[in-house]
């Protein structure tokens, strides 16, 4: 072989050498343009996957206001089976009241001052005592201390009064009835 054979030779593998490379990389810009496709692919995704996460958020919502109105319905049905008077209830929506606690040892004393009307209902805790009512009816009862809060049961209504602290009373009252009070 003479050296323009070896030569050509050279050039023919040159040749192959970039004709590989091109292969190499057409295949490279196939692996980028798919790279990109699942990139993207991935970020319609994600807003897919946001899009019901906003839309679940928004059923929540609703689902809790649904929530919120059933139990303003339920407490506006344990107001009417609860026994007190309508025109009571009404008074009873926006009435403010100062309540004092006097304590000695077992024995309380509280004083509800309600515009004109005062009410006072003294008690020893754990024994029976004679407290009036929001109707004004006296009911025998027994008030009982959990801590920081006095609990007691007046016909068909728990009562849990707390001291938060001293400024503050949280009062709550949970009405007891029965399926025949419902119906």
């Amino acid at each position: 072989m003479c050296c323009i054979e070896y030569f050509i030779l050279c050039i023919n593998c040159f040749i192959h050498c970039i004709e590989c490379l091109m292969y190499y990389i057409e295949y490279f810009m196939h692996c980028i343009n798919y790279f990109m496709y699942c990139i993207e692919y991935f970020i319609l995704c994600i807003h897919c996957f946001m899009y019901y996460i906003e839309y679940f958020m928004y059923c929540i919502e609703c689902f809790m206001h649904c929530i919120n109105y059933f139990m303003h319905c339920i407490a506006n049905h344990l107001i009417m089976v609860s026994g007190l008077p309508d025109d009571l209830i009404e008074k009873g929506k926006d009435i403010k009241s100062v309540t004092e606690i006097e304590e000695n040892g077992d024995q309380f004393k509280v004083t509800v001052t309600t515009g004109a009307k005062v009410m006072i209902n003294s008690f020893t805790i754990g024994q029976e005592a004679e407290i009036e009512s929001l109707t004004g009816e006296k009911i025998k009862a027994v008030v009982n201390k959990e801590g920081n809060k006095l609990k007691t049961v007046l016909n068909k209504v728990t009562s849990v009064t707390e001291l938060v602290d001293g400024n503050t009373l949280v009062n709550v009252s949970e009405f007891i009835i029965s399926t025949c009070d419902i119906l």
